[in-house]
């Protein structure tokens, strides 16, 4: 089951976490845009194309220290054609890394959509990646194309508490004395119980923001087989305590995302006087690492280190 696979990763690599591959234009190194520039002459297609080096830098800078890598299909979808074509070569060259591939792409409509949406990204008809967001707002008949797929070794991860601040509005409503979110987390937590793998845990698992570390405590009591996937940690003020509380007592349960705090940070003061522009990805290398060190410093001090 995908489950295993990346719980088999984390072990491996001795890291919970994942980066958010997000890029944006101005991220981009300008030695990179210099080139793209000289080679094609419209603007989407030389900043789509620079970006799909940087991502390969990126890849090729962190494949040996993180389970996988999370593509967020926006950043690719606001350059047309090309960002979709970027989208689909940067998950390949994540493939041949030897990483597994999140994609970040909060899918969530009736069924008959759904199941298209199903086909496209976790069958293989447009781009296929291991696992991939879901939006629950329609109810289990938007779920279930999705989680048919865990049976073919994919994986999902379904909103129930986000990031944002304003997921308050909706997200922390009240319902006959519950959350929205504690009633969302029941619900994964019966759609995965069918998926459970070797390990204990379900290919269908939840998101739960870092920056809510009470509700992710709460959460975690709810969904005991449910992996997390944490965004939030770092550039959105998340911290490594915080996240602790997604982990369950054996060290495992949840996988912590970091997007523009590694993928930028040659941009970081701290950093972008130690390297030359054309050893930029040493500084992304530098954050994952300390990203990694940091949150498995949390987890021994938790007595909740797993390896």
């Amino acid at each position: 089951m995908f489950i295993d696979q990346l719980i088999k990763k984390i072990k491996e690599k001795k890291n919970p976490s994942v980066v958010g591959l997000d890029p944006r234009i101005e991220f981009v190194p300008q030695f990179i845009k210099d080139k793209y520039t000289e080679m094609y002459k419209t603007e989407n297609k030389s900043a789509a194309y620079a970006m799909l080096e940087y991502n390969k830098f990126i890849i090729d800078a962190i494949k040996d220290i993180v389970p996988c890598v999370k593509p967020q299909i926006a950043f690719y979808e606001a350059y047309g054609i090309e960002g979709l074509e970027v989208f689909k070569e940067t998950v390949k060259y994540a493939k041949e890394n030897g990483l597994l591939v999140l994609a970040d792409v909060k899918r969530g409509d009736i069924g008959s959509t759904a199941k298209a949406y199903a086909q496209a990204y976790l069958g293989g008809c447009f781009i296929e990646v291991d696992s991939i967001t879901v939006n629950p707002y329609l109810g289990e008949d938007s779920i279930t194309p999705f989680t048919e797929y865990c049976d073919l070794n994919k994986g999902i991860f379904i909103l129930a508490k986000t990031s944002n601040k304003s997921s308050e509005d909706l997200q922390d409503l009240i319902s006959e004395d519950k959350r929205i979110y504690e009633i969302v987390a029941e619900h994964i937590k019966k759609w995965g119980e069918k998926y459970i793998g070797d390990n204990g845990y379900s290919s269908v698992g939840a998101v739960i923001g870092a920056t809510y570390p009470e509700v992710m405590k709460r959460l975690r009591e709810v969904m005991k087989n449910a992996y997390f996937l944490v965004p939030g940690y770092g550039a959105q003020g998340g911290t490594a305590l915080d996240v602790v509380h997604s982990f369950n007592e054996d060290g495992l349960g949840a996988i912590i995302n970091s997007s523009r705090g590694i993928i930028a940070a040659h941009l970081k003061d701290k950093y972008k006087d130690k390297y030359k522009d054309e050893e930029f990805y040493l500084a992304i290398r530098q954050a994952a690492i300390e990203m990694r060190d940091d949150i498995n410093n949390a987890l021994e001090k938790n007595n909740k280190l797993y390896y």
